[in-house]
């Protein structure tokens, strides 16, 4: 058990093969160890085996919060939901904001642990400290939106604000491999395939209902300090001062405008760098800025609404009014993002902002990543342009929003031969028609909306992530194009292997308190060590603070290993990279390629890896556990498969 101050040191372990649910305290070692909610959650994901079928009722589905969640802290409601992803075969921890991260600490818990499989579809209702499973068939096939407003007329009284309902759609039910889990007002745990894994154990959603009851900091001095602190670098910064900051004013998609300007956005399955580039190209007239933060602010945005105990409201809820096939379409949603708005929009060949909006309103209610969902229609266009499915008889070309909006359905339902290749992910379509050139995946997983043409960071960021192409586990544009913690050329690749690492190993803290990555923005780790020795009252160091956050990178990295992954998954799409099939940038990055290799030794050395593997030496260095069979050895460093 912990006496740590942040926990309730109560966790549920939930057997949906049997219904049964059992109650745990948690490890307090692990707890100093591995902090929280990230962290806490892989260990769980990690002591289940990782050999395990991502599919199967033995792997493990982790719901877990950090000791800093649900507090008085700055941007302190996420929730992390750490499994082995369908998608990847890699360790995925995937977060949302809003409300139920915060609700769930309130409630009673610390996490929710769901192993085996239910016979019959099913949701939990989570209240008081205890955990229900309740039926969910007359649910099954309902959309997130119809089920969270069903859920919320069957759950006894009217919580209101007190009433938070994480849910999967038909992406999830009919496992996509990249579905997601979606949070009361379009949060969504979207990378990583967690709706898939949920998917497969016929857990339709999880409702968590609390009155608000924050943990009260072990050591109040040292807490207030360091929250004073925190508000203050929040409020002078200029990316989240509330109302006034770029991310305040126009959300994530502050940086379309700022990613086209220094051709770094990748268009037309990032055959370009710009949609500028692309029209200068081929004469195809779109422009990111139609589709950027300042266009939806002016002409779509009806609303601001935030996350649990957050002044930025980076939250961008917008209204359309369309059509589609001749038939109105009338849309109001809340998550116009940065990285939804440049997959479904100009790396798909098109600017239609009202379009965009209905097509991540569809992705939202299906339960499917936005990015991958996006990126996935980019690559069947771009193998529809080269005659590779054309043994199927039927393709999308580029900019066919009428199209796109008609096999996002598809893909959410299977419904179709296409469809149903384009829900196997990125993987699925290069091994089954040769595609590998025209896929944007690392690990199975596609990337994010920053080219690594123009920003070199995040080329060694994608190749290293743990659960595949991410630009949330090692945050290089804040130093690239922001300047924080201070201004890097994006086009130089030296340095750019342990300013990864930092960044990494920061937000495996962050992740595992579990607190906004915006803070970064702002803050650092000063303000981190004050503020979680303040709610825990432990008197860590920032040198043993940045440890903890190399300590849940590495048992990721481990985690991986013991998969079967090394050095040659640290890679990227030949496209990036000089030789054969590269594509050098244009524009502002005329002729840049991203020098991958170069970066990763750098990279290894910092890390202490060997070929891509944690050595025996870090493992011990770190605390990390392991044993014949299931490690790596100085001597060898082929990961060896776990034991039977």
């Amino acid at each position: 058990m912990t006496e740590l101050g942040g926990f309730q040191d109560h966790v549920a372990r939930v057997d949906l093969s049997s219904g049964d649910v059992n109650y745990e305290s948690i490890d307090e070692e692990d707890a100093k160890n591995f902090i929280g909610a990230r962290g806490l959650g892989v260990k769980y994901v990690f002591d289940q085996g990782p050999d395990v079928d991502p599919l199967g009722p033995e792997n493990l589905l982790a719901f877990t919060n950090g000791p800093l969640t649900g507090t008085q802290v700055v941007m302190s409601g996420r929730i992390a939901v750490c499994t082995k992803s369908p998608l990847t075969g890699t360790v995925t921890d995937s977060h949302h904001g809003g409300w139920s991260g915060a609700r769930l600490k309130w409630a009673g818990f610390d996490g929710l642990l769901f192993e085996g499989q239910a016979e019959e579809p099913v949701y939990a209702v989570v209240e008081d400290g205890e955990v229900e499973l309740r039926d969910a068939s007359h649910l099954w096939g309902k959309g997130v939106h119809e089920t969270r407003d069903q859920i919320e007329e069957e759950v006894e009284g009217s919580y209101g604000k007190n009433l938070s309902i994480m849910a999967i759609g038909p992406g999830g039910e009919n496992l996509v491999r990249y579905a997601c889990i979606v949070n009361e007002d379009d949060r969504a745990s979207g990378r990583g395939g967690t709706g898939c894994v949920m998917g497969s154990k016929n857990l339709k959603a999880v409702v968590v209902k609390s009155t608000t009851k924050m943990p009260k900091p072990a050591d109040p001095e040292t807490f207030r300090t360091g929250h004073q602190q925190a508000m203050q670098v929040i409020q002078e910064s200029e990316v989240t001062a509330p109302n006034e900051g770029g991310l305040s004013l126009y959300g994530t998609n502050v940086l379309m405008n700022v990613t086209e300007e220094m051709d770094g956005l990748p268009v037309k399955n990032a055959k370009y760098t710009s949609t500028h580039s692309y029209e200068e190209a081929e004469g195809v007239e779109i422009d990111a800025e139609h589709v950027s933060g300042e266009n939806v602010r002016e002409n779509i945005l009806v609303d601001e609404p935030t996350c649990h105990s957050c002044p930025v409201a980076c939250k961008k809820e917008v209204e359309v009014s369309t059509s589609h096939k001749g038939e109105d379409m009338n849309v109001r949603m809340e998550s116009y993002e940065y990285e939804s708005a440049y997959a479904l929009g100009p790396n798909s060949g098109h600017d239609d902002r009202d379009r965009i909006a209905v097509m991540i309103d569809q992705c939202n209610d299906l339960g499917m990543d936005t990015i991958e969902a996006g990126n996935i229609l980019a690559m069947a266009m771009e193998m529809t342009e080269e005659g590779k499915l054309d043994e199927l008889g039927e393709g999308i070309d580029w900019g066919d929003v009428e199209a796109m909006i008609d096999l996002i359905d598809a893909i959410g339902h299977r419904d179709g031969d296409l469809a149903d290749h384009l829900a196997g992910g990125a993987n699925h379509l290069s091994e089954e028609f040769g595609a590998r050139e025209n896929s944007l995946d690392v690990k199975g997983q596609t990337i994010p909306a920053y080219d690594p043409r123009c920003m070199k960071g995040m080329g060694i960021g994608y190749a290293t992530s743990n659960r595949g192409a991410c630009h949330l586990r090692g945050y290089t544009p804040a130093a690239e194009i922001l300047g924080i913690p201070e201004k890097v050329d994006p086009y130089e690749w030296r340095g750019k292997g342990e300013l990864c690492a930092t960044f990494q190993d920061m937000h495996a803290i962050s992740d595992s308190f579990d607190i906004c990555k915006f803070n970064a923005f702002a803050e650092g780790v000063e303000e981190y060590v004050l503020q979680y020795n303040g709610m825990t009252g432990l008197d860590v160091s920032e040198e043993e603070l940045m440890q903890a956050g190399e300590r849940v990178y590495n048992l990721e990295r481990y985690y991986n290993n013991l998969n079967g992954f090394d050095a040659d998954d640290d890679s990227l799409p030949a496209r990036f990279l000089e030789g054969e099939g590269g594509i050098p940038g244009q524009g502002a990055s005329e002729g840049q390629y991203c020098e991958l290799e170069e970066m990763k030794e750098e990279y290894y050395d910092h890390r202490g890896w060997v070929d891509g593997v944690v050595s025996e030496e870090k493992l011990e260095e770190l605390g990390i556990d392991f044993g014949p069979g299931t490690g790596v050895s100085l001597n060898d460093s082929s990961p060896a498969p776990a034991d039977d």
